[in-house]
């Protein structure tokens, strides 16, 4: 009987595991959110009337977009000295779009940028030993965009060897003693640190001996990622980030000579650059158009179309007071990747490169999308 009892006990069931908890849906949060006029931190401009002017030379970039073009004419008979008409404008023919992150945030990082002058010759001399490159003959740049449309914003680069394509030399070898661009010189240079700041600003001007002044502008570049020497003198220790500024660490470069080659070197991109017309006075943007100083932003156009009016709520280089204006997305750069982020053109000279240089603190982003396209937007969705 106990052996029967035994054998008759039932074994304790067993719960089953819990499932795993469902996935926690991401949500994209979108780039661009319409909203009133009421809520954009500043608005309206005390002085809209630069902003007017530089998004009518946008409006020479913007002949092939249909949505743009009413406001384009528009803005032709619009008073630029008037305040109030030029707010109307605005008003009246755009719609606010803040520009927010992923996560849902708005505030990004602000910097700056200016076209430096460099001393230079068309000749290697004494003084003038550091060459400025133009467009590589070699220089391959691969758009893949039609066989891998999700790459369309991307472009490679690099050189054929053989049957390969490998990537193009960077910055150690271009600079170094086997000299592979030797031929394609534009200019010699005086100093090495100026000419690596050149190449972040992507314009610049030369002043030759004899009093000439030639007006560079980007051409090309290697392909390889750009890398901070700021972040890299931070990371080591020889400067803090309350000290960081580019006229810092050209005083770092001035203070220790036997590292500047390999402090620059340990950025692999180069940027080529082109010679412009004697008669040009301010660079072209990537938009085509000369900038505006201190009316046009550099932005990342996969969230900001190039071209747009763009408003920006930040703060004056230093820790001043707030800044607030309304702009225009005419470039971009290679460094100003993100939605809520831009860099603001200070323009030509040393005044300009002072706030450039110091420009570096949160702002917040507004594009101005035309209503009209909205009209046609929404028609299309229309049943």
């Amino acid at each position: 009987m106990l052996l029967c009892l035994a054998s008759c006990t039932l074994a304790p069931e067993v719960a089953p595991p819990a499932p795993p908890p469902p996935p926690v849906p991401q949500v994209v949060v979108p780039a661009l959110t319409p909203v009133p006029w009421e809520l954009v931190d500043g608005w309206p401009d005390p002085e809209p009337g630069p902003a007017l002017e530089a998004f009518l030379k946008s409006c020479q970039g913007l002949k092939s977009r249909p949505q743009f073009q009413s406001a384009c004419s528009a803005a032709k008979a619009v008073n630029v000295v008037d305040p109030g008409a030029v707010q109307r404008f605005f008003e009246q023919y755009f719609t606010p779009h803040q520009v927010r992150n992923v996560d849902g945030t708005g505030s990004g990082l602000i910097t700056g940028y200016y076209v430096p002058e460099l001393k230079g010759s068309r000749m290697p001399t004494a003084r003038h030993k550091y060459p400025l490159y133009g467009l590589p003959d070699d220089l391959l740049v691969i758009d893949l965009r039609s066989v891998y449309p999700e790459l369309g914003d991307y472009r490679l680069r690099g050189r054929v060897v053989g049957r390969k394509v490998v990537p193009y030399w960077d910055r150690t070898v271009i600079d170094g003693p086997q000299q592979p661009l030797a031929g394609k010189e534009l200019f010699w240079v005086e100093d090495p640190v100026e000419l690596f700041f050149l190449h972040i600003q992507g314009s610049g001007r030369i002043s030759l001996p004899g009093g000439e002044k030639i007006m560079l502008n980007y051409a090309d570049q290697n392909g390889h990622p750009y890398r901070s020497i700021g972040k890299l003198l931070l990371e080591r220790g020889a400067m803090t980030r309350d000290q960081m500024s580019m006229q810092n660490i050209k005083e770092w470069a001035r203070q220790n000579p036997e590292s500047v080659a390999g402090l620059l070197g340990e950025n692999p991109s180069y940027v080529f650059f082109r010679e412009l017309d004697p008669g040009v006075q301010v660079p072209p943007g990537a938009l085509g158009v000369p900038l505006t100083p201190g009316r046009s932003l550099a932005v990342d156009p996969r969230t900001i179309p190039l071209g747009a009016p763009v408003f920006i709520a930040t703060t004056w280089p230093g820790g001043g007071g707030p800044l607030r204006r309304l702009m225009a997305a005419q470039d971009t750069g290679g460094a100003i990747k993100g939605r809520v982020r831009a860099d603001f053109f200070w323009g030509l000279g040393e005044e300009a490169g002072s706030y450039a240089g110091r420009t570096k603190q949160a702002g917040w982003l507004w594009v101005l999308l035309p209503k009209e396209a909205q009209t046609q937007a929404g028609a299309k969705t229309r049943p």
